[in-house]
């Protein structure tokens, strides 16, 4: 996964969608830390964005370009409607623009979601999502 490996036109190793106040100070420090120590490229974006506002062609254009996709499911992850739309830029890039992305997902104090309880039933109801359906591999 070393930069030398991957084709020119991924300008990024990996992407990483997470949710920042569950996992920015221990997980994912760790996680860029062993990247760089690797020499892996990481995209790595800790901005938070106000609710509504939308998210930067930047970051966008930053999944597009990432050969490796990690989306970090923590307890809070549904509840940003900001984490949700990188989720679908991720699902689309897989799906639609280029199939040989690789999409790797991480539960981090959270379990796999078949079906909405506790937090995730919170925030489907709150972004009106009534059913999640299992992305073909």
């Amino acid at each position: 996964m070393a930069s030398t490996s991957i084709p020119h036109r991924w300008k990024y190793d990996v992407f990483v969608s997470f949710k920042g106040e569950d996992v920015r100070k221990s997980f994912i420090d760790h996680l860029f830390n062993d990247f760089k120590q690797k020499g892996i490229h990481a995209f790595r974006d800790d901005r938070e964005l106000p609710n509504g506002e939308e998210i930067s062609p930047r970051l966008y254009k930053a999944i597009e370009e990432s050969r490796f996709l990690i989306v970090i499911f923590s307890k809070n992850y549904a509840s940003s409607t900001w984490c949700l739309r990188k989720l679908v830029k991720i699902i689309e890039c897989k799906q639609i623009e280029d199939p040989k992305h690789e999409v790797w997902i991480i539960f981090y104090d959270a379990k796999p979601v078949r079906k909405q309880k506790r937090s995730y039933a919170k925030a489907f109801a709150k972004h009106d999502i009534s059913d999640i359906t299992e992305v073909d591999k």
